[in-house]
């Protein structure tokens, strides 16, 4: 089981920044995939990028890749999306999930384990 609780959320002009966080938990000792999934009103949720706790490179979709960067503090059991020059199209609700490391990585439906969601707005 692993619990998830994302944050960091906020309003920002065009060109800024906002770093969220994503706290989670887990009662194994099991490595998982770690991402992060947003979604803006009436649209699909989409992945934006991922990691896996036992190590590796990070994977970014292409739409944020040169701005946004994920990254993972073990001793602090926390998931990091750094988002620099920020677009209005990046406005949305962010997720963290969790989930195996197994199958396709940008497939909602492949992670067992959400947070809840926070908010990120842009504003032209």
């Amino acid at each position: 089981q692993v619990q998830l609780v994302a944050s960091g959320g906020g309003s920002v002009q065009a060109g800024g920044s906002l770093r969220l966080s994503c706290e989670y938990t887990s009662n194994t000792a099991n490595k998982f995939r770690i991402v992060w999934f947003r979604q803006a009103p009436g649209k699909e949720r989409q992945w934006v990028a991922a990691l896996y706790t036992g190590g590796g490179s990070p994977y970014y979709h292409d739409y944020v890749k040169g701005r946004f960067t994920i990254s993972l503090d073990n001793t602090k059991n926390t998931l990091y999306l750094q988002m620099n020059s920020l677009k209005p199209a990046d406005t949305a609700a962010y997720y963290c999930a969790a989930g195996e490391q197994a199958g396709s990585a940008d497939v909602p439906t492949n992670y067992d384990y959400w947070g809840q969601g926070t908010q990120v707005t842009v504003s032209s």
